[in-house]
């Protein structure tokens, strides 16, 4: 039990984050309307995708640093979190978008970052996919991952914010929160963060295991 309480936290989270999510009290904004229940998914989707990619470089760092092949792993398997992470928070945006823009995937300058953003972390894998040999794939990849980062967080957090964009807080608008945001929102906000960011470690953990499980079968 001690172990596993952040487990219990992320489940009471998202139940949490879940049901104010669908009837919660949420403040009524022009244009934004129901929709502003979308800031409890797509945000925390966002911010959970970003701390995942933090620890997938932080593994491939301690990687090069060591060698051990565990790293590899656990930088591979949190990668393929964030990226999951990072094709929801995408499809929860087309969705929000299409009701507050008219357009699901409007030509703005934030999603074409994170559509290239998306491809440079989807190259990862393929590079990883094309070596047999563990040692020098682990430490190709964990170079690519460092480069990947890198080049990814200016894009989506930087490159917008220096010409006109739809997304809040881009471009010379106001800061989503400025405005949209208030305390009830808040209450459920913060704690969808945590809630979303847990469980992808959770989901990342449990394939972290079974790979450490088909590793020994293949060592029999």
């Amino acid at each position: 039990m001690r172990q596993s309480w952040w487990k219990i936290l992320s489940v009471v989270l998202l139940l949490y984050t879940l049901i104010q999510g669908l009837v919660g009290t949420i403040p009524r904004q022009p244009v934004l309307n129901e929709t502003l229940r979308n800031v409890y998914f797509h945000v925390p989707l966002w911010f959970g995708m970003m701390t995942l990619m933090v620890a997938s470089v932080w593994f491939g760092i301690k990687y090069l640093r060591g060698g051990n092949i565990q790293d590899d792993e656990y930088s591979s398997e949190f990668a393929n979190t964030a990226i999951l992470y990072g094709a929801l928070g995408f499809l929860t945006g087309a969705i929000w978008g299409n009701y507050t823009w008219g357009d699901p995937i409007p030509k703005d300058p934030k999603i074409i970052a994170v559509e290239v953003g998306l491809l440079i972390y989807s190259a990862y894998f393929v590079l990883r996919s094309s070596f047999e040999d563990e040692q020098k794939r682990g430490r190709l990849s964990a170079v690519y991952n460092i480069f990947a980062f890198a080049a990814f967080m200016p894009l989506v957090w930087i490159l917008p914010r220096l010409t006109d964009s739809l997304h809040p807080g881009n471009g010379g608008n106001p800061a989503f929160g400025k405005y949209d945001m208030d305390n009830r929102v808040r209450m459920v906000f913060y704690p969808a963060i945590i809630g979303w960011t847990l469980l992808g470690v959770w989901m990342t953990s449990l394939r972290i295991r079974l790979r450490a499980i088909q590793r020994l079968k293949a060592e029999q």
